[in-house]
């Protein structure tokens, strides 16, 4: 999610705790925390591609950061260990979980395994999600002595919204099932909409992407293409950083090659991100008349 998100979730945890100096402050950055995964961008956007949402986004990352933030607390107040570990776990733990929620993947058990995991409910940036959380906040300032009873309301708006959402999105798969036959169906949020969903289907590497509209009950289909590493040149891109770092990435990539005047361009695309005009979450590798990389690029 959004940085604002995950902001306002921390500042609304810190109504629910007793008034400690500097806890709103730890739990405003404990909630912010796994992000500081940015830094990777300094070493290319391919790198922060792979490790984004990796180590930093894990249990193991929510154990150690809680633990260190309570020594660190400790060694500064003298006391509060406890308090301190479990508040910033709680505003490290809310951003996982709301990372969850939308479609770029996280690896929740790495270092151990670095599947991916996503429940695809929520574009990056969601009004109403963030809307709810600011005016909880609002409300436990103008109520503070309701502010714990406003806490849970907001918490359980939350989860009504993501429960219909789930609900709807489940009907929507089950409709496309009816209309497209496929070995496996998988279904993505639009921005700011909840009546239709962007898929990608899969059936035995043909891929078709496009949208399922509850309201008008249609299907789009887009596009069909067919996975295919016949050519060299997409084989070849396959050892180099930039693609190997994109397909670890990638839920659903699909390469395809262009030649121009002897040269040859490859290009993978991250399916899922497809719906977005122009070129977004792709990687592009430039070899030249003798079947040369010259050139890799990112682009998201």
């Amino acid at each position: 999610m959004d940085p604002a998100t995950h902001i306002l979730t921390g500042t609304l945890l810190s109504r629910c705790f007793p008034k400690r100096k500097a806890s709103l402050a730890m739990l405003v950055f404990a909630a912010n925390a796994p992000d500081l995964d940015y830094i990777t961008y300094l070493w290319g956007a391919d790198v922060f591609l792979r490790y984004h949402r990796g180590f930093t986004h894990g249990i193991a990352s929510l154990v150690l950061f809680s633990l260190l933030a309570g020594l660190l607390m400790h060694a500064v107040f003298k006391r509060g260990f406890a308090y301190f570990a479990l508040i910033s776990s709680a505003g490290y733990a809310s951003h996982i979980l709301l990372d969850l929620l939308n479609r770029y993947p996280v690896r929740v058990f790495s270092p151990f395994d670095w599947s991916k995991y996503s429940l695809d409910l929520l574009f990056v940036i969601d009004p109403y999600i963030t809307g709810a959380l600011l005016l909880g906040v609002i409300l436990t300032i103008r109520r503070e002595n309701r502010k714990r009873l406003i806490v849970a309301a907001t918490m359980i708006v939350v989860s009504v919204y993501l429960t219909g959402r789930l609900y709807l999105k489940g009907l929507a798969e089950d409709f496309l099932r009816t209309r497209l036959d496929a070995y496996s169906y998988n279904l993505f949020p639009l921005p700011n909409d909840f009546l239709r969903w962007w898929f990608v289907t899969d059936s035995a590497g043909v891929y078709r992407i496009g949208t399922v509209d509850l309201f008008t009950r249609r299907v789009g289909v887009y596009e069909e293409f067919t996975y295919s590493e016949d050519e060299p040149e997409v084989r070849e891109s396959k050892q180099l950083r930039t693609v190997k770092n994109f397909l670890f990435f990638s839920r659903f990539p699909l390469p395809e090659i262009e030649r121009r005047g002897g040269e040859a361009v490859v290009t993978w695309r991250e399916l899922s991100y497809s719906f977005l005009p122009g070129d977004h979450f792709i990687a592009r590798v430039r070899f030249d008349r003798m079947g040369r990389a010259v050139q890799q690029s990112i682009e998201f």
